[in-house]
């Protein structure tokens, strides 16, 4: 199922890399939340167990390495060299299944955790349907499904990179199709976030941060200097690479407050990935141009749950307005006829250095998809003045 160290998506590694430097002694800990409640069959908690400590096997191997220096400039040769004597640890994951329930949680080091999102969301999914038997599209129906939509993208000359490792049918699917994007992308793709597939089809690795880059500065220096103090640290490890911003960790208007026109200037862009697409990127227009800033030399990259009808719908609204791109992830790794996994997982307390444990909070832009404990959201909520 995850056969490589690269098999993991770009942000984690340029997350870990920042943690490293700025944040050696943290500790987290990572909750798994099935958001649909999915059953999952017995006996899963055992297999996925096995795949689990199959991970402590892997390590970097020199082209991979060579691969990173190549394409992964911004990553230095010292965080190249942490990350090739690195090794999962299966011992940082808990697993607990009760009839249908899964429990999955993480523990540990932040600069060493940080790594097990993607690769365990991926696992979960493959093998959720590879014990349940689903009957699935042939793979030359889904060839042919990527490739007609990445087609369409074409046409509409919109960018589309893929997004897709964490909820894929497979490993072989996603191989499958980020083959069939780049034979027939054309302009439109633009690469994708899953490293080891950048790797072999020589593509570019797509990606920047997460939400939880956020949620730990909100646990160490407070909600209302979150937003800011990720932002400047994040461009002291990157000065000035990676520059699409993440808007929406605690709602993209409080994000706004903070996005002054250093960081407006500083970023290349922002990206979207809850609430309503074309009233952000409405939002974010008005924000440059309060700025001064021409919004036609800024990016809004598109991520949340995405197909060709919602592309086409925000592409017709953004056009000769702002730039912009879509990160797809789902619709091209799991159109195979069989109905995705809902399934997140997310930071839920850090332990700063010097500090206690703290609970986390995401706040989305999307009613109902707040993360922490019901105490924590309050507090951020009433913190930032949020509703």
């Amino acid at each position: 199922m995850i056969n490589s160290i690269l098999d993991n998506d770009l942000y984690k590694f340029t997350m870990q890399n920042a943690v490293v430097k700025i944040f050696p002694r943290a500790k987290v800990k990572y909750q798994f939340i099935n958001r649909a409640e999915t059953q999952f069959p017995s006996g899963f908690a055992e297999e996925l167990r096995k795949e689990i400590y199959k991970m402590a096997e892997l390590k970097l191997q020199p082209d991979e390495k060579d691969f990173l220096q190549r394409k992964c400039y911004y990553l230095d040769p010292t965080y190249l060299d942490f990350l090739r004597g690195y090794r999962f640890d299966p011992s940082e994951i808990g697993v607990i299944q009760t009839n249908g329930n899964l429990q999955v949680s993480i523990e540990g080091n932040w600069y060493r955790t940080i790594l097990w999102e993607v690769p365990l969301m991926a696992m979960i999914s493959e093998l959720y349907f590879k014990m349940n038997h689903f009957e699935r599209y042939s793979d030359s129906e889904i060839s042919d499904i990527a490739r007609e939509k990445i087609v369409n993208y074409n046409y509409k000359a919109v960018k589309i990179a893929d997004f897709g490792t964490r909820r894929r049918f497979s490993f072989n699917i996603h191989d499958l199709v980020v083959k069939t994007l780049k034979e027939y992308g054309g302009n439109a793709f633009i690469g994708t976030s899953n490293v080891f597939f950048a790797k072999k089809y020589n593509l570019t690795p797509i990606g920047t941060h997460a939400h939880e880059w956020f949620m730990f500065h909100g646990a160490k220096y407070g909600y209302k200097m979150a937003n800011k103090l990720a932002l400047e640290h994040w461009v002291e490890v990157y000065r000035g690479d990676l520059g699409i911003a993440l808007s929406d960790t605690y709602t993209s208007d409080v994000f706004f407050r903070a996005f002054d026109k250093k960081f407006a200037k500083l970023f290349d862009g922002v990206r979207q990935d809850s609430g309503e697409p074309l009233e952000f990127a409405q939002k974010v227009i008005e924000h440059y141009q309060s700025l001064n800033i021409d919004p036609k030399t800024k990016v809004v990259v598109f991520s949340d749950g995405l197909n060709p009808e919602e592309v086409s719908r925000i592409a017709d609204f953004c056009r000769n307005k702002i730039g912009m791109s879509f990160g797809i992830g789902t619709n091209f790794t799991n159109d195979v006829g069989v109905k995705p996994l809902n399934i997140v997982v997310k930071i839920m307390e850090a332990l700063p250095e010097g500090q206690n444990w703290v609970s986390t909070v995401k706040l989305s832009d999307t009613k109902g998809k707040h993360t922490g404990s019901p105490e924590a959201i309050r507090l951020c909520k009433a913190l930032l003045e949020v509703d």
